[in-house]
């Protein structure tokens, strides 16, 4: 498994814009072989977002950066003002794994 997360330092006042740009956006995730999951996630400071993708392997998140899928996807982009500075890219191979059921929200 492997995590792929952006860190998003979001403009005070433009959180919506922000969430209502991803809810908008076409990402083309689902087509992607070893695509596992996604959450776009707010943390308890004001305007701090990370993105959050879970990977079958390094592999397969590379294979997605470098398709045009991935290039349509990233097309785009936020208006101006919404994000403060460039997102924080953060990579995680996994370690250790464990599952329980899945909550019936999750699914």
């Amino acid at each position: 498994m492997f995590i792929a997360m952006n860190q998003f330092k979001v403009a005070a006042g433009r959180e919506a814009d922000f969430e209502a740009g991803w809810r908008q956006r076409e990402s083309y995730l689902d087509q992607t072989p070893g695509f596992v999951h996604f959450a776009l996630m707010k943390g308890d400071e004001q305007g701090d977002y990370i993105s959050h993708t879970i990977w079958a392997s390094r592999e397969a998140f590379i294979g997605w950066t470098q398709s045009e899928a991935f290039r349509r996807a990233h097309a785009g982009g936020m208006p101006e003002g919404v994000i403060e500075g460039h997102p924080r890219a953060r990579f995680y191979d996994s370690v250790i794994t464990e599952s329980g059921p899945v909550p019936a929200n999750l699914g």
